[in-house]
């Protein structure tokens, strides 16, 4: 992967990561670093995070929809009503990456967030850094930062799991709290 942006069969300038395959072109241009709001979106977004923690995140798009499935679209209030059974029906489906702890943790996320004042959004979206500049090059990109240090400490205080500093900024990222695009990138800098 080079550290400046890269030009994709139908021409336009993308960030490196976001040029092929096609399903990474999809979530590139019309996703990834798009401000997302609402729990159960967020919730998604912290889940899917969290399992792609040591995977590709190719792994974890392919999955998508299966996962969607498997976890009632990601519903709060219907994950946190999971049983022991429900996990154990989850480890056996082959559609959705089987870690056990990551399971258990995607359950147990889901009654933390539910107990939240003000909900997951609300709560996510109060650590927003200011709006800065987009990078040039990849190695621009910081792994962490403050925020999403502070993001990863406030949300294990309040119960979640698979929520590391890294995992964090992986998700502001991802929800468009942060506009991490290549300054070249097509996709248009949000306002």
């Amino acid at each position: 992967m080079g550290d400046a942006v890269k030009s994709s069969e139908d021409g336009l300038a993308r960030c490196p990561w976001g040029t092929d395959p096609e399903i990474y072109r999809e979530y590139h241009d019309g996703e990834w670093g798009r401000p997302i709001r609402g729990d159960d979106a967020l919730f998604e977004r912290v889940s899917l995070e969290a399992f792609q923690s040591g995977l590709s995140w190719l792994v974890i798009l392919r999955k998508r929809d299966a996962f969607r499935k498997a976890f009632a679209d990601f519903r709060i209030a219907k994950v946190a009503e999971f049983t022991d059974d429900d996990a154990e029906r989850l480890l056996q489906d082959p559609g959705i990456v089987r870690n056990r702890a990551k399971i258990a943790a995607t359950i147990a996320n889901a009654k933390a967030a539910r107990e939240l004042d003000g909900g997951l959004s609300a709560f996510v979206w109060s650590f927003a850094p200011e709006r800065r500049r987009r990078p040039k090059l990849l190695a621009d990109i910081p792994a962490v930062t403050p925020e999403s240090t502070a993001l990863s400490k406030a949300l294990k205080k309040q119960g979640l799991r698979f929520v590391g500093p890294t995992t964090a900024y992986a998700m502001m990222q991802a929800i468009g709290m942060v506009d991490d695009h290549l300054a070249d990138c097509h996709v248009p800098e949000l306002p």
